[in-house]
């Protein structure tokens, strides 16, 4: 039985994250291969935290720069380790290549972080993001070098593949475009679903921590709800999402129809009884669970050209695309109150996951890819010349930094 070690940034959260939604979706996949799949971090685990014992997956508490890490990886010898971010291949890259050099090394990107940081640092400055800032960001050099070193990198977002194909001339050998491997709704689950006038208010989603949907909620709350109300005076705004900072939770007002609802446990349900989902993404990187999650549920959506990036492909969208806030309010009330125009939005939802995200499809093209970079593990780092440089000359400036604060913290 292959083994393969998936070292995470955090635990994962599925009913908080989309990234937890992600990670939960490649552990499912890789037990489906018949792979023994162990599960490290070094981060505390959190009351959102998934157990993952329950799944027959083993949880593993690891130190940061401590040599248990290298008995550990040394003993279980793994074909496969993915590294969850950059930051964590960073961290333990040359410790799983020292002493497990056979070890396939996967980069699990969830999305591209020095991306998500431009256009992040663009925002706050009030400028126009170009793919210049991206370039020119010391967390992208970070990023490719991470990518470099690994023998596979895992990539979300059409998007962000193009991205550093094209732009940054990236070998497409390196990368897999893996988007969430979803089972689009049956039958008898659409059959299940509220129709659109058993449906009720608008929906928002989103976790506190992540800053892109702290500001959309803010977007929601100054500019485009007041202008929603005034012509649908009797629907509500309903604001869910795990961690919501002190800033959102003061945003709640039933009066106003905003209402801040926080953390649920059951998302689906209340997608469901959601006529609309707004998400006025301003900023951010990846692929945006909230959107999938509400065309699994027959909810259309409206949001930004951001927003709905890497998501539907040459498709149209399960609602509207809208590049300005006048447009968006208008959209939303359009799709609130014409039966029509819904429906066809929900349709259209179904189209997108059956077309860009079949789970079959996906997990079969997964399993060929991994079992072909182990098969020609040698020639393809022998032919990443790049790879092997980076990891030669930057690794082991990581290695006697990890060393020199492991000596510290003995002492």
């Amino acid at each position: 039985m292959k083994k393969i070690l998936i070292i995470g940034q955090v635990w994962p959260e599925p009913t908080t994250t989309a990234a937890g939604k992600r990670m939960l979706q490649l552990i499912n996949a890789f037990l489906e291969f018949g792979y023994d799949v162990t599960f490290g971090c070094v981060a505390a685990r959190t009351e959102h935290s998934l157990d993952l014992e329950t799944m027959g997956v083993r949880q593993v508490a690891l130190q940061l720069n401590h040599a248990s890490f290298d008995d550990f990886i040394q003993d279980l010898q793994p074909s496969y380790v993915v590294f969850d971010r950059f930051m964590t291949e960073e961290q333990f890259g040359w410790r799983v290549a020292e002493f497990a050099p056979d070890s396939v090394r996967i980069l699990n990107t969830e999305d591209l972080h020095s991306l998500r940081k431009s256009r992040e640092e663009c925002f706050k400055k009030g400028e126009e993001f170009k793919e210049g800032h991206w370039k020119n960001h010391p967390m992208t050099i970070r990023e490719m070098a991470s990518i470099y070193r690994s023998d596979l990198t895992l990539m979300i977002s059409s998007f962000e593949m193009q991205l550093l194909t094209h732009e940054a001339n990236l070998p497409e050998s390196l990368l897999k475009y893996l988007p969430f491997m979803l089972n689009a709704p049956r039958e008898e689950q659409l059959a299940s679903w509220p129709n659109f006038d058993q449906r009720r208010d608008f929906v928002c989603v989103g976790n506190g921590k992540h800053t892109p949907n702290v500001e959309a909620i803010k977007k929601l709350k100054k500019t485009i709800w007041p202008i929603i109300r005034q012509r649908l005076p009797e629907a509500k705004l309903c604001i869910y999402g795990a961690y919501l900072p002190q800033q959102v939770l003061e945003m709640h007002n039933p009066k106003e129809g905003f209402v801040v609802k926080g953390w649920v446990e059951d998302l689906n349900t209340t997608l469901q009884s959601s006529r609309v989902l707004l998400a006025p993404i301003q900023f951010g990187a990846g692929i945006k669970g909230k959107l999938v999650d509400a065309m699994l549920n027959g909810t259309p959506s409206v949001t930004t050209p951001m927003g709905a990036e890497g998501v539907h492909g040459d498709l149209d969208w399960s609602g509207a695309i809208c590049a300005d806030w006048q447009s968006f309010a208008q959209s939303a009330i359009e799709l609130y109150t014409d039966t029509s125009k819904w429906q066809d939005a929900q349709n259209q939802g179904l189209e997108i996951l059956i077309d860009q995200f079949p789970k079959s499809n996906i997990q079969n093209s997964l399993k060929k890819d991994l079992e072909k970079v182990q098969k020609h593990l040698e020639q393809r780092r022998s032919e990443n010349f790049i790879g092997r440089m980076l990891l030669q000359q930057g690794l082991a400036a990581t290695k006697y930094m990890g060393k020199w604060i492991e000596e510290k913290n003995k002492k």
